[in-house]
């Protein structure tokens, strides 16, 4: 753990220590880091003494309910009522993988309201004070290595067993897309050694995450790369998009997208991709970049979102033809940076 955020994490194991009841929250549509970085929370909670719930605002994929600890997932909007008592009567709420409450639609206004101690752990840029103990680190390659060091820097490495173990390596591999992106930092290797010296299998896990997909979401990936990508060598771009319609016929289901915007990426020349999803109220946007292009300033300027360096998300109100366009047209004022990432 680097030393500035030392001080922070002996703040929040005194919390910790002192609680029983921890609530844990993850953010909307969850992603690998989010889960395994809370199913391990979990486990090591409860091996502390403590009693301990994960709520997720809403469902997440199906590839990723093979985590150990996720019985203890409460899916909120499935179970609004007791999602909320159990919120309403923790005494200790921790936010994993976000930094601001519009992170967790529905369940916002709740956390917001609660007169329990609140801890965020999370690895995203431009943490905002929603918490009474924040550890932030935007050079993390995920919250998964974060909370790693976390654990290890309290003392409690010796109760990272296999399963917590399993959850933290699935979300580092997530979140570095198997550490082809985010992961140029030694800390993250320090991680990687202690989750491995607890007997993860590290191979296995990846077959569950990345070759663990239904034939329809393969059926989709080939009519998106085949169909529905758009190489734009003028720019060294290329981007992906896939409209409500589209995914219906291909029977989408949460995940089903996983890893497809970095696809473009293989493309020689490329150092830029975007994937193009329609939304019942949106178009949602996801970012991928090589190098140092700087995929969220794209993302923060044009499509009201952020993210990391090389990794970022965003959204636009309007139809897929006019998300396009604004992508298209603002490759321009981009366009020097993008011919001389290579």
């Amino acid at each position: 753990m680097r030393e500035h955020l030392k001080e922070k994490a002996k703040e929040a194991w005194q919390i910790i220590e002192n609680k029983k009841n921890i609530c844990i929250i993850p953010h909307k549509n969850p992603d690998g880091d989010a889960l395994g970085a809370s199913t391990a929370m979990a486990l090591l909670m409860e091996k502390m003494g403590k009693t301990a719930n994960i709520i997720s605002p809403n469902d997440y994929p199906e590839f990723l309910q093979w985590l150990p600890g996720n019985d203890k997932i409460i899916v909120s909007f499935k179970h609004k009522y007791k999602a909320e008592r159990i919120i309403e009567n923790a005494d200790l709420l921790i936010f994993l993988d976000f930094n601001n409450l519009d992170r967790i639609e529905g369940l916002n206004k709740l956390a917001e309201k609660a007169s329990c101690k609140k801890l965020m752990i999370d690895h995203h840029p431009y943490p905002k004070n929603i918490a009474d103990c924040i550890i932030s680190d935007t050079l993390a390659s995920s919250t998964s290595e974060l909370l790693t060091h976390f654990i290890v820097f309290g003392g409690y490495e010796n109760l990272i067993d296999t399963d917590i173990a399993s959850s933290l390596l699935t979300g580092i591999i997530t979140d570095t897309g198997s550490f082809s992106y985010n992961s140029s930092q030694p800390e993250t290797y320090t991680a990687l050694s202690v989750l491995l010296s607890k007997g993860v299998d590290k191979d296995d896990i990846y077959n569950k995450v990345f070759n663990n997909y239904s034939f329809d979401r393969m059926r989709l990936m080939g009519y998106a790369l085949n169909e529905k990508m758009i190489y734009m060598p003028e720019f060294n771009t290329a981007y992906i998009y896939l409209t409500k319609k589209e995914l219906e016929k291909y029977n989408f289901v949460s995940g089903d997208s996983e890893n497809f915007v970095n696809m473009p990426l293989s493309i020689k020349g490329v150092v830029f991709s975007a994937l193009f999803l329609e939304k019942d109220d949106m178009i949602k946007l996801s970012f991928r970049s090589k190098k140092t292009f700087p995929a969220n300033k794209f993302s923060e300027k044009y499509f009201n979102g952020g993210g990391h360096l090389n990794a970022a998300g965003g959204h636009f109100f309007g139809t897929m033809e006019e998300a396009i366009k604004q992508f298209e047209t603002a490759l321009t004022d981009f366009k020097d940076d993008l011919l001389n990432t290579l």
